[in-house]
């Protein structure tokens, strides 16, 4: 097999591990535990020179970084599937999004998991002060920001059922994290009904089952 994805569970490389399932692509799974040593490991390294997942290798190609996998398996193996036709606003909409998952929406997103976990992780002598700050950040610049975020989605969605338009493409599998992330720990269950709805509908796709059942349970509020 000339497809290698390399993956750990329960992060934003499900992504690449669900798009290939949509596609039908040939590929061998390496599945990494979420651990920085393992990571760091020099066999790793020869991979991926800053040690990140997921990477995908085909053939001779390295491919690094979830939306570029998604644009490079798409636009290789796709044939015409899960993108819209070039010159038409959907595809403007899809770039966008594709762009956006991992650019504007990320952001709140990791900073709202950090401030979470700080008070958890400081020394027991400094968890006061820690938390403090944390819920300060949290209330005044992270929570406002976040659901600024959410509001967007939903209100995108109100134009249609999916993300680039009426069909459903890779821009959706990219923004599915951010969705994920924030119905585990940002309130998306709270007044966004649309944005739910797309999250169920992904969950129903046989691809993404079939991914589950490869890389592993799936629990990004963990």
């Amino acid at each position: 097999m000339s497809m290698t994805l390399y993956s750990c569970p329960e992060t934003r490389s499900m992504r690449s591990l669900w798009l290939l399932n949509e596609l039908g692509v040939p590929f061998e799974l390496v599945s990494m535990p979420f651990d920085h040593k393992y990571l760091r490991a020099k066999e790793y390294l020869a991979i991926h020179p800053l040690g990140r997942i997921p990477a995908l290798v085909d053939e001779d190609l390295k491919i690094f970084e979830s939306g570029a996998i998604c644009e490079y398996l798409i636009g290789t193996y796709g044939n015409g599937r899960l993108i819209p036709p070039s010159d038409t606003p959907e595809r403007l909409r899809y770039t966008y999004w594709l762009h956006y998952a991992e650019g504007s929406a990320m952001s709140p997103l990791l900073l709202k998991l950090l401030f979470t976990l700080m008070p958890k992780r400081a020394p027991a002598l400094l968890r006061p002060l820690v938390r403090k700050v944390s819920n300060t950040a949290l209330t005044t610049l992270v929570n406002p920001q976040l659901k600024q975020h959410m509001d967007y989605w939903e209100s995108e969605l109100a134009k249609s059922e999916w993300f680039a338009g009426s069909e459903f493409t890779g821009a959706d599998i990219q923004m599915s994290f951010p969705l994920e992330a924030a119905a585990a720990r940002g309130g998306l269950e709270q007044g966004h009904p649309r944005s739910m709805a797309l999250l169920e509908r992904i969950h129903a796709r046989p691809a993404y089952a079939r991914a589950l059942e490869k890389g592993g349970p799936y629990q990004v509020g963990r």
